[in-house]
């Protein structure tokens, strides 16, 4: 495999494929690299190197003890993209991976980055806190947890179905994709997937977005039923000092998946502008 050390040590896996300006990939909890298929090897045709990494204690990436958290996933970033030497980076991240971009440009700057993309992203903040009201409440995250503990494999069967909005009426069902988000959630460690909830839920993006001056641009999809769009991107286009957003229709928070060949094209549009 194909990996990179840590300054801890640590080894993470990631792929990287193709020739051109590059774009690295950040994928969601509790999921792999894999999640991004569709638009790497899309734009990996269309003329552009495309990069993605099992977050630390995620998929084949070592399984550590500690280091689960916002700023150490930042620091392996800013690791893996000094190992390859990239500059000119487009970053994308879905969902805790949006937020491991914002957490990149808040610790790393912008000196290797030109742009960035967060797809159903959790910034700016998704736990409610007393001065942060209007966000889900921690006992939404509790459930997680204690979900995660008492029956992960049954857990993440039962997550899927809202995750790609499979639940909804009249969807297309694809037992394959559920299969696969089992499958790349049952990769990962259990501790490092349950430390994962408390990054991407506590942690507050605020201070990261406000220095991403760089062209981003967020999609989300209006009926997400993992990360609501009135806590997240509509939230976050108003901090971010040069963002636009545009809105899915009734896509869920899978829309890499349900919506690939949308995403794929808004994706280059985005970097050929």
């Amino acid at each position: 495999m194909t990996t990179a050390t840590m300054k801890d040590g640590a080894k993470i896996y990631f792929k990287d494929w193709g020739a051109g300006p590059v774009v690295t990939f950040s994928h969601g909890w509790p999921l792999t690299a894999d999640a991004w298929d569709a638009q790497m090897l899309f734009l990996a045709n269309h003329g552009y190197r495309v990069i993605a990494h099992d977050r630390r204690s995620h998929g084949r990436s070592d399984q550590t003890w500690t280091g689960n958290d916002m700023d150490t996933y930042a620091d392996d970033l800013a690791t893996l993209f000094e190992m390859l030497g990239v500059k000119d980076v487009t970053m994308i991240g879905h969902s805790t991976g949006g937020g491991e971009v914002a957490r990149y440009v808040g610790r790393h700057g912008t000196s290797r980055v030109s742009k960035a993309v967060l797809i159903s992203a959790v910034p700016p903040h998704m736990a409610q806190t007393p001065t942060n009201p209007n966000s889900a409440p921690m006992s939404v995250f509790d459930g997680l947890r204690s979900s995660v503990v008492a029956d992960r494999a049954g857990f993440f069967k039962e997550l899927a179905m809202p995750f790609f909005g499979y639940n909804r009426p009249n969807a297309k069902v694809s037992q394959g994709q559920i299969d696969s988000f089992w499958l790349q959630g049952m990769m990962g460690s259990l501790q490092g997937e349950y430390d994962c909830i408390k990054a991407f839920s506590e942690t507050d993006f605020t201070d990261d977005l406000k220095k991403m001056t760089i062209p981003t641009l967020l999609l989300q999809g209006n009926d997400d039923q993992i990360v609501p769009i009135d806590i997240a991107s509509r939230r976050s286009v108003k901090i971010l000092p040069n963002a636009s957003l545009k809105e899915y229709a009734g896509a869920p928070h899978g829309m890499c998946v349900t919506h690939a060949d949308q995403v794929n094209a808004d994706l280059l549009a985005f970097l050929r502008g």
